[in-house]
This record gives C-alpha cells, structure tokens and sequence, in this order.
C-alpha cells in the first residue's frame, strides 16, 4: 500500500519526442507549399481566366457599371433581398401590432389604489384593510392606511377589483384602478 502511495505521489516522467518527428510534422503541416483553390486555373477555360483577371483588376466604381451593364444586357430583374432574414420577420411584427394593440386596450389585470381616505373613517379602513391583506396585524395595516397612496391588491380580475373599490369607497377611502 506504502508503494502504491508514493508511485502515485512520485514525479511522472515526460516521454522527449524526438527532434526529427517535430521536423517531419512540421514540414508536414506546412504553410509553403500552396494548394489549388476549388475551380483554380488549372481546370478552368483559359477564356474565363483571363476574364476573372481583368475583372480583379477594376475598381469599385467600374465593377459596379459592370455588374449594371451585365444586368441590363441579360435582363436581369432586380429583386428586393432581405437582409439577413430580418425582413419576414418584420412583416409579421408588423401583421401582429394591431392584434397586440387590441390586447392593450383589454385589461384584465388591474390593481387597487389607495389614494386617500377620510379621517373619520379611518378605524373603520384600517380593520378592512387587515382582512383584506392577508398576514398584516393592526399596526401594520395602520402603518398601511397612513402611508397612503399604496396599492391594497394587484392582479385581480375587473369584477372583483370593481367589488373592492366599492368596498373601500363606502368606508370612506378615495380608491383608483390601475
């Protein structure tokens, strides 16, 4: 077991590669010599050759006559390319805002505020509000009511949040629906 231990604790020892078989991969892998490109030269028409060396040797300006004399000689139709794909996905961004819009004006999410409340009625509130809150005691549903503006509930349907507006309307409190 002692054996064991050490082995594993002795230093490796790194096998050298011989210099040669660096050379020899080295000069395999090398850059000097070129390789022929698809459709080099050498299978090529010599005709067409010489046509892909004029065209190189053109500036921007003349290639771009070129290309428009080539499309007008052959009739080639310009075509509307999208870039990189962006344009079908922008045609329907642009086919789903109506639909996005009419969602918009739909609400049926909202959340009631406490705006305001009448001081007379503000025992009555602060027990309301601890029911309505669930976990809250009476301090803190003070501490609720007198910090007001603040939102009493979120994420209720229209029907009930109509239902709690009222609710706190009769007790006194100035209520809003966001």
């Amino acid at each position: 077991m002692l054996r064991t231990i050490s082995a594993r604790l002795a230093p490796r020892t790194v096998s050298r590669i011989a210099p040669r078989a660096v050379v020899s991969r080295a000069a395999f892998y090398s850059t000097e010599t070129k390789l022929d490109a698809p459709g080099s030269s050498k299978d090529a028409d010599p005709k067409i050759v010489s046509i892909v060396d004029q065209i190189s040797g053109l500036t921007l300006l003349q290639t771009a006559d070129l290309v428009s004399l080539l499309k007008t000689r052959l009739n080639i139709q310009e075509i509307a390319m999208p870039v990189g794909g962006a344009a079908p996905a922008g045609q329907a961004a642009a086919a789903a805002a109506p639909v996005e819009e009419e969602k918009v004006a739909e609400k049926t999410e909202f959340s009631v505020k406490l705006e305001k409340f009448d001081a007379a009625a503000k025992a009555k509130l602060i027990r309301e509000i601890k029911n309505i809150i669930p976990g809250i005691n009476l301090v803190e549903a003070k501490k609720f009511v007198e910090g007001a503006p603040k939102v009493v509930k979120e994420g209720l349907p229209k029907a009930d949040a109509e239902k709690l507006k009222k609710t706190l309307e009769d007790l006194g409190a100035t209520v809003s629906l966001e």
